[in-house]
């Protein structure tokens, strides 16, 4: 997801100049190394453009084949999340501090360009993070134009701002792909700093809008694979059952250290080992036993 959760993000950023902190706001003079200081810069401008959708902090793209969604897709990365994941991999996608700024109206044009690739392939848009609905109005703008194209749009979101979005923004968005990152309160709050309460409300919203949505949940040995978690987790999704395609259990694995590291961040599943395949499997026989069909 929405924080790069079952990989690290490694493709490049966009072209255009990279930040750290916010920008003073577009048109200015160049910044030397094309690095702005939050310190040194106002910030203004740059929350005000964020407000119209203007532009967008963007971490980076992926062109990828089946893996946020069906088909070949265009995955575009957004800084920022309220959700302080454990087993994040992508830490550098929680604050508004890393990224490319960008003009919506150029992203738009970039998504256009493989138009015919989502129609062979039958793919398309995905917003991913981080968490998109933290920058809602320049994601709303971008579904907005994607869907006007003709493009499959889908939202990687952990649900915590669902609210955020009106019932005309979920119907920009053909595919949710729902992060659920446990099924215990007390669980979910360690896992993430935040409730679970918003993403099964956002979950229960979905079905009753008649939305499609994938699945996601991360196997983490000692945080989210005890058997009461795991329960939980699927009773929650099986209420969903009409609305879910499809659920996808992920193993952990700690290829973000090193972020985490270069952020000065502590890390604590640094001695945290992948699940075995056969706990994998248990977990995803659990899932199965609902009725929903799992990877």
């Amino acid at each position: 997801m929405a924080d790069g959760l079952n990989r690290e993000v490694t493709v490049a950023p966009s072209d255009g100049p990279r930040v750290r902190g916010a920008a003073r706001g577009l048109g200015g003079p160049p910044d030397v190394g094309g690095i702005v200081d939050v310190a040194e810069h106002n910030r203004r401008a740059l929350f005000d453009a964020r407000r119209t959708g203007d532009i967008g902090l963007v971490h980076s793209w992926e062109l990828v084949t089946a893996v946020d969604g069906p088909g070949t897709r265009m995955t575009l990365f957004m800084s920022g999340c309220p959700l302080r994941c454990k087993y994040c991999h992508n830490p550098d996608t929680m604050e508004l501090r890393e990224g490319t700024l960008e003009n919506v109206d150029d992203v738009i044009k970039r998504v256009k360009r493989y138009r015919s690739v989502f129609r062979a392939s039958g793919g398309g848009l995905t917003i991913s993070g981080g968490e998109p609905l933290f920058q809602l109005a320049f994601t709303r703008r971008v579904l907005a134009a994607a869907k006007e194209a003709g493009i499959h749009t889908a939202v990687d979101t952990s649900g915590n701002l669902g609210h955020r979005l009106s019932d005309d923004d979920l119907d920009l968005v053909d595919l949710f792909l729902l992060d659920v990152k446990s099924g215990l309160p007390e669980t979910y709050e360690k896992v993430t700093g935040q409730k679970l309460k918003p993403t099964i409300e956002f979950g229960e919203r979905l079905v009753a809008r008649g939305k499609k949505m994938w699945i996601r949940f991360v196997l983490v040995p000692g945080l989210t694979d005890d058997p009461a978690n795991v329960e939980a987790t699927a009773d929650i999704v099986a209420r969903w059952a009409p609305s879910v395609e499809r659920v996808e259990v992920l193993p952990f694995h700690n290829m973000g250290a090193d972020k985490w590291a270069n952020l000065g961040m502590t890390y604590e599943l640094a001695d945290v080992r992948p699940p075995s395949r056969e706990s994998l499997e248990s977990v995803r026989e659990v899932f199965r036993s609902r009725g929903l069909t799992t990877f």
